[in-house]
């Protein structure tokens, strides 16, 4: 008998290999231009953004660094030097 752990996939009522679960629910987030994104990429806003709760706007252009996908295919979790927290939608980014 293998030693590959196995899941219940409630949705067709079967077991199945974890490995295959895990590849059925990867969300692929894409950016403005239809790039994949994935954790850590760097982006560059495509248009200016007023930053809710922040009193400043970012500039398009500006380099986002480092960012981490969200459960949520159409924002990703990223930081800037002034802002921390900062969620961004997919459609404003473009992957650099």
């Amino acid at each position: 008998m293998s030693d590959e752990e196995w899941v219940y996939d409630e949705a067709s009522g079967e077991w199945k290999p974890a490995s295959e679960v895990a590849a059925e629910s990867a969300v692929e987030v894409r950016d403005a231009a239809g790039n994949l994104l994935a954790d850590g990429d760097q982006v560059v806003l495509i248009k200016d953004l007023k930053v809710k709760g922040a009193g400043q706007t970012l500039k398009q252009g500006t380099v986002i660094r480092s960012i981490r996908l969200t459960a949520n295919p159409e924002e990703i979790d990223c930081r800037h030097e002034t802002i921390k927290g900062l969620v961004l939608r997919t459609e404003f980014v473009k992957k650099r």
